[in-house]
């Protein structure tokens, strides 16, 4: 049988959707491309707004339509957060949490067995334990995106993921081991390291997110090493300092803002001031020359005043991000800021972010202009166009240049030359 998968949401999302398309696959089902020719498809939902809901449902009904005859299987974060709104979604004939994944194939057999539809939602357990799961192959050809972390204990007043998560659990740094060795022998040559709060890996096991960068780099076939979304608090002078000992480690740090006001901060539950947040970026482009901080913004926020937003989009010119992923707040029910007093009205959301998304566009053109002139390695992923590649730096600035010839998945020197919005461009250069 033939069966596809729909990924929405994060980079975990997509490391956990590869890790059950092959664990269907040693059942015998057959990976498949198209939702239209599938027998069974399965669709792994993100929560994180109720935009994301939205298109969930969008996702189930258009999928539906496009084959009326297929196992429709929901699973991911949506169901296991809002677990009664799931089961309401008649057009999935099986309803599967993250917290018990290992029922997906026994409970594909079983609807085909019965055609009765299976609903089939656990509660997290705080006792749980990192779930075992590797990836072997992965959509993207040369970087392969390794979950080493699940959950999250921050409970920041407007998020769901923490219901939808369950609490902080970590992979084993020998399980690392393993994964990122036969990454390795498979030709990858950058790894990610995703989780869902990923600075909070080994927590509950004496170990550091430092323990398993230095795993990740020791095998010889693997260049890069990168980090995904962190929170700033974690990352203290000695932390820096020893993450700045891995030749191999990118210097590129997503680091999650949220906002640039102190007040809005507090009120968000978040656990770290603007002045401790600017002296983590100083100590970062200390340790690592030439690196680039990202980030997210929220706008809108419950009680976000206009001097509040101010403060906000000056602290984000002031930080000078290469890149920030810029959204309006949505409330989510079961959180505390759901309920909050002087919640903002949708207008100003919108021109709340128009004004952000301005600021962090005007921050990530100075970035691409400060890197133009220098020679960097670019590993080039894929062909955009006839003789034109596309590729990153290891500070994550996207890079695109013509060639003759193929270069998808060679770390090769580039002079940028040029910027526009979106993207430096160069040419390559015998040395570097």
């Amino acid at each position: 049988m033939k069966v596809s998968v729909i990924t929405l949401g994060c980079k975990v999302n997509q490391y956990e959707s590869q890790a059950m398309l092959e664990q269907l696959a040693s059942a015998g089902f057959t990976a498949c491309d198209s939702t239209v020719e599938s027998d069974v498809v399965l669709i792994n939902s993100c929560t994180v707004t109720s935009t994301s809901d939205h298109k969930v449902r969008q996702t189930l009904h258009r999928t539906r339509r496009g084959n009326p005859n297929a196992v429709i299987v929901l699973t991911g974060c949506m169901p296991q957060a809002f677990p009664e709104l799931a089961a309401q979604l008649t057009d999935a004939d099986v309803v599967l949490g993250n917290s018990n994944r290992h029922a997906l194939v026994p409970d594909i057999l079983q609807y085909l067995s019965s055609r009765q539809r299976i609903v089939d939602i656990v509660p997290h357990e705080n006792t749980a334990t990192f779930e075992k799961m590797q990836v072997e192959h992965f959509f993207e050809r040369t970087r392969a995106f390794i979950k080493i972390e699940d959950g999250c204990n921050r409970f920041c007043s407007y998020c769901i993921i923490p219901y939808a998560r369950g609490r902080v659990r970590s992979k084993p740094l020998e399980e690392l081991r393993e994964e990122v060795a036969q990454i390795a022998a498979n030709g990858y040559r950058e790894i990610v390291l995703t989780g869902i709060n990923l600075s909070a890996y080994g927590q509950e096991l004496g170990l550091h997110l430092c323990d398993a960068v230095e795993t990740a780099c020791e095998p010889d076939g693997i260049a890069r090493v990168r980090l995904g979304s962190l929170e700033p608090e974690q990352l203290s002078a000695d932390v820096i300092a020893r993450l700045a000992k891995q030749k191999k480690l990118c210097p590129q740090f997503h680091l999650s803002l949220q906002s640039g006001c102190d007040a809005t901060l507090q009120r968000m539950n978040r656990h770290y001031t603007t002045a401790e947040y600017r002296t983590i970026v100083q100590n970062l482009r200390a340790a690592f020359p030439d690196c680039s901080i990202t980030t997210d913004i929220m706008v809108g926020f419950p009680g976000e005043t206009e001097e509040e937003f101010s403060q906000s989009l000056a602290f984000a010119r002031e930080i000078g991000f290469a890149k920030a992923h810029v959204f309006a707040y949505s409330r989510r029910p079961g959180t505390r800021a759901n309920d909050a007093p002087h919640q903002i009205t949708q207008r100003v959301k919108e021109e709340r972010s128009r004004q952000m998304i301005a600021v962090t566009q005007q921050t990530k053109e100075a970035f691409f202009e400060k890197q133009l002139g220098c020679i960097a390695p670019v590993l080039f992923e894929q062909e955009t166009a006839v003789n034109v590649y596309d590729g990153y730096t290891a500070n994550y600035t996207p890079v695109r240049v013509s060639s003759a010839k193929d270069l998808r998945g060679q770390i090769l020197p580039v002079r940028l030359t040029e910027a526009d919005r979106d993207c430096c461009y160069g040419k390559l250069t015998e040395g570097i």
